[in-house]
């Protein structure tokens, strides 16, 4: 993306115009834009520029940790054919008293061993559940402030390492995750390298009665064999306000096999508005993933958000 953008502020491009689309091609390499984009003279490049460097989905959730809210909660951890293994289902509330937050469960059902006997989870999927929409006792002083804030897994080993991955993963879809061996500069979806596997699409649609722009990354369909073993990314789709620019909902897939690992991940993403600050409402889960010497997990969820106060 970001030779992208240069080549085109520097005039190497020409435009291609079809019934509905317009290609700006760059170098053998191209974005499908529509035509009221670039005919109304938008700004499409300050646009491309926003999407790359956005960050209004991380913020959204850490909105999430300044608002009382009820979350509707459906964990579930499956057989290999795909029968329920561990499951919790539950209704759980985030209250906010001076500046700190607390989860409080008002009612829940649990089947296998979700839960150890301590009450911590076995699952990394309720792990990573649990550090996105739950908190663990009395937790103040809290921000939605993003600017200068950046995931690492420095001085982190383990689980606490492997949760930060997922972080990473989660929040920052297409960059580049270290410490993840042979897969960590595949993620990165605004390279020169990813360039040459990807399409990219930005739209102009209607979404919930309003505008949107829809950005789309598909793998290319005429790869070849060994081109096709770098791809990570299946799709990544994401609305945005279109005067905002920040993310309205956000649908992606990805998937991975080494030696040493696999996975098989789709995350499904939609957000509303509460006090002017964006927040998510809807969040599915879907995960299947293998690492040598570890137990195969496959693990779903649904949170659903409401009564946000």
């Amino acid at each position: 993306m970001k030779t992208v953008i240069a080549a085109v502020i520097c005039g190497f491009f020409f435009i291609a115009t079809y019934a509905q689309d317009t290609t700006v091609i760059i170098d053998n390499q191209k974005i499908t834009l529509p035509e009221v984009v670039v005919h109304n003279n938008m700004d499409y490049l300050a646009i491309l520029q926003r999407i790359q460097n956005d960050t209004s989905f991380y913020k959204a959730f850490r909105s999430l940790h300044l608002v009382e809210f009820k979350s509707y909660n459906d964990i579930r951890v499956l057989n290999k054919d795909g029968s329920p293994k561990a499951t919790w289902s539950s209704v759980t509330e985030q209250k906010r008293d001076t500046g700190c937050r607390t989860t409080n469960v008002v009612s829940q059902q649990t089947t296998g061993d979700f839960f150890d006997s301590k009450g911590n989870y076995n699952y990394t999927t309720g792990e990573m559940y649990a550090s996105i929409f739950l908190s663990r006792g009395k937790v103040c002083g809290e921000t939605n402030i993003v600017s200068g804030r950046s995931f690492t897994t420095s001085h982190k080993s383990g689980m606490e390492k492997h949760k930060e991955q997922l972080k990473m993963l989660f929040f920052n879809p297409g960059k580049k995750i270290p410490g993840i061996p042979f897969i960590g500069d595949k993620l990165d979806l605004y390279d020169d390298r990813a360039h040459k596997l990807y399409d990219y699409k930005l739209e102009f649609t209607d979404y919930k009665g309003s505008y949107a722009y829809v950005f789309t990354i598909k793998p290319k369909s005429d790869l070849g064999f060994f081109e096709r073993d770098d791809i990570v990314v299946d799709e990544m789709t994401t609305w945005f306000d279109y005067k905002t620019l920040e993310v309205l909902a956000r649908n992606y897939s990805l998937s991975y096999k080494a030696g040493m690992y696999d996975f098989d991940v789709s995350m499904k993403v939609e957000m509303t508005r509460v006090r002017g600050m964006l927040i998510p409402q809807i969040m599915r889960y879907k995960g299947n993933f293998g690492v040598l010497l570890k137990k195969r997990e496959r693990g779903e969820f649904t949170a659903t958000l409401s009564d946000f106060r």
